[in-house]
């Protein structure tokens, strides 16, 4: 009798290996013996998410990630946590009842951990003032979140891949308002069309979606005035010819962030608004160029912001140029004024140029890049492959 694979087989695995954590623990202890700690307890959820991959739906139940400088990890867990933990590759799993409980759960960890040189990534004040008080020595040693600004090849990958789905849903966005225009189609039709079939298209080719609570695909569309708010919320608004329709598309892959956007024109566009479609895209291609090793974060700000400056649009920046993706959608570093933070290979950004004039229109795009070697590098395409002449959909 001859094996046929299950429906599973012919689907990508997104998800990370055991080796993969313990060789980000062995990262985390380098760190940590640097520092003179014996342990390190990761309260933040997207830490304990990328320190060992326990994705979980985070919520006020503290969940703690306890990394020994010598020793196995251990988990700290609500009880209703206990199943999910358990099938994690960590093998000591601890368990708490409930919120807030009679001892704060925070507290009730430190109980249980022998080691008296000790951090924790972050807390409250009242939170940590009744840990220091079982450990007389803890602080707040927030450091380790350098180390989630440079990605691994692996989370490179899954990053790209997400940036791929994304693209994608630009397509089904283009094809949605070219099938629906003359229909009267609206901001929230876009929305519900190109979640439903990038997320049937990921659900098919991928063997689970990670941190699925969130929604794999998640995305904005505004049009006409309306596309001059930068975080607008859909609404049930009929996209006109004449206007500019802004489609921005996040999508996780494994539980790694990636974005793509474009701004698209209804019907035939005018001398004014090609411009400006121009002025972005070369906006996005000052922020790529300036991606190099050595840079600091605020220099790829300025070289990008400099194109809108220049082409006269400067007073409809809204916002900085970018910044970190991984676990999460925004994370640091920023590239923004501000952020002396120098660039280096593996570090993943987006880039969002954007020209924003309240009560008339709004342009963005967004690419998602990677820092090399050589200098930046687009992990998404759809813009790339479609010019900003190509972003015109005839009405």
């Amino acid at each position: 009798m001859i094996d046929t694979p299950g429906p599973n087989a012919l689907r990508q695995a997104v998800q990370l290996d055991e080796v993969h954590y313990r060789n980000r623990i062995l990262q985390i202890r380098q760190r940590m013996d640097g520092q003179q700690l014996d342990g390190l307890l990761f309260l933040n959820a997207a830490n304990v998410m990328w320190a060992c991959g326990l994705f979980h739906i985070p919520n006020e139940r503290p969940l703690g990630l306890f990394v020994p400088l010598n020793g196995e990890p251990v988990l700290f867990v609500p009880f209703l946590e206990k199943e999910n933990a358990e099938q994690s590759w960590i093998a000591d799993v601890r368990w708490y009842l409930e919120y807030p409980g009679e001892i704060r759960p925070e507290v009730w960890m430190l109980q249980q951990i022998s080691q008296d040189r000790v951090a924790i990534d972050g807390a409250m004040h009242g939170t940590f003032m009744a840990c220091q008080a079982v450990k007389p020595a803890l602080y707040i040693d927030d450091g380790m979140a350098s180390l989630r600004y440079l990605k691994s090849r692996p989370e490179i990958a899954l990053t790209e891949l997400a940036a791929s789905y994304a693209d994608y849903g630009l397509d089904v966005a283009r094809q949605a308002v070219d099938d629906g225009l003359a229909e009267g189609i609206t901001e929230l039709d876009v929305v519900q069309r190109v979640q439903t079939q990038t997320t049937a298209k990921m659900r098919n080719e991928l063997q689970e979606l990670i941190n699925f609570y969130r929604g794999a695909v998640a995305l904005t569309a505004h049009t006409g005035p309306r596309a001059a708010l930068p975080h607008g919320q859909p609404g049930p608004v009929v996209i006109q010819p004449g206007d500019t329709l802004i489609v921005g598309i996040g999508v996780k892959v494994g539980g790694y962030h990636a974005e793509s956007g474009c701004t698209f024109v209804i019907g035939q566009p005018t001398p004014d608004q090609l411009r400006c479609l121009e002025t972005t895209w070369a906006c996005d291609e000052a922020a790529l160029a300036a991606l190099k090793p050595g840079n600091i974060c605020s220099v790829v700000n300025d070289a990008a912001w400099a194109v809108l400056q220049n082409a006269g649009y400067g007073e409809f920046i809204r916002h900085r140029i970018g910044h970190g993706m991984g676990l999460e959608g925004h994370e640091p570093p920023w590239l923004s004024v501000g952020d002396e933070t120098p660039l280096q290979p593996s570090m993943v950004l987006s880039n969002e140029p954007g020209i924003y004039r309240p009560g008339i229109d709004g342009y963005r795009i967004i690419d998602s890049m990677v820092v090399t070697e050589q200098g930046g590098r687009r992990l998404s395409r759809y813009l790339s492959t479609h010019g900003p002449h190509d972003r015109v959909i005839p009405a």
